[in-house]
């Protein structure tokens, strides 16, 4: 007896069997969930793939995802702790990584992680071996470097997130004091991610004005105006929010 489905249904061609765009997300805490919500938002995939050991977390936050899938455009959303459901993924972004502990250094943070990473990174290239790996995980620049070692990928395919997240909050600041809108603010945080980064201030502009050009002694000890404070706050706020993930 044919069903609903075979009624409604009349079957012209065979469906793809590997899709054209998958995306993996590995590890759904904050970041990795705000990551996901990101791509699906912006419709990046025609497949999205969540992978976590936590099974009852990781088995939540996907129905959540494919309840909201009637406002999206992707209609496949999938997640396992086995790394099989990751296959043929064209974009692999790394968000897991054990939280800091009360009083724990930075260095054995890292180690920890780099333990976590010798599992996870071989699971994804076993998987996906043509893919690209963004890497997201604190410290984000030494879990770079150690996912293109352990992945052993060419290095233009495996991608830290860096200190995109420190320019944007170095935009927005400036935004704020100036009284116009993020996006007409340019200007770069380069270096290592957190207290060491750089902000470079002749590469500060508003709409191509260089703002030095304006003031010689922005960024200085010897500026009025303090403009140093702001790439101060931007590392504040990076420091705050690794507390905030790892409490």
């Amino acid at each position: 007896m044919a069903t609903v489905k075979d009624k409604l249904i009349s079957p012209v061609a065979e469906g793809p069997k590997v899709p054209n765009n998958k995306i993996t997300v590995v590890g759904v805490g904050m970041v990795g969930m705000a990551s996901a919500i990101s791509i699906l938002g912006k419709g990046l995939c025609d497949e999205l793939a969540l992978v976590d050991v936590m099974e009852d977390k990781l088995k939540g936050e996907m129905m959540d995802l494919q309840h909201g899938s009637v406002f999206l455009h992707t209609h496949k959303i999938v997640a396992d702790k086995d790394y099989a459901v990751t296959a043929n993924s064209r974009i692999v972004v790394v968000t897991a990584g054990v939280r800091q502990q009360e009083g724990e250094s930075r260095l054995n943070l890292v180690q920890r992680n780099v333990n976590v990473f010798k599992f996870i990174i071989p699971q994804i290239v076993k998987y996906s071996p043509n893919c690209i790996i963004l890497v997201v995980s604190n410290p984000v620049d030494i879990l770079t470097y150690v996912t293109w070692k352990l992945s052993g990928l060419p290095k233009h395919r495996v991608i830290g997130s860096g200190c995109n997240l420190d320019t944007a909050r170095f935009r927005y600041l400036m935004s704020e004091r100036l009284g116009i809108h993020p996006s007409s603010c340019h200007g770069w945080i380069l270096g290592e991610h957190g207290d060491s980064s750089v902000a470079v201030w002749s590469g500060v502009n508003v709409a191509g004005v260089c703002l030095q050009e304006l003031n010689p002694d922005m960024g200085t000890d010897k500026d009025p105006e303090n403009w140093k404070e702001i790439h101060k706050q931007v590392v504040a706020r990076a420091c705050m929010a690794l507390r905030m993930m790892s409490s």
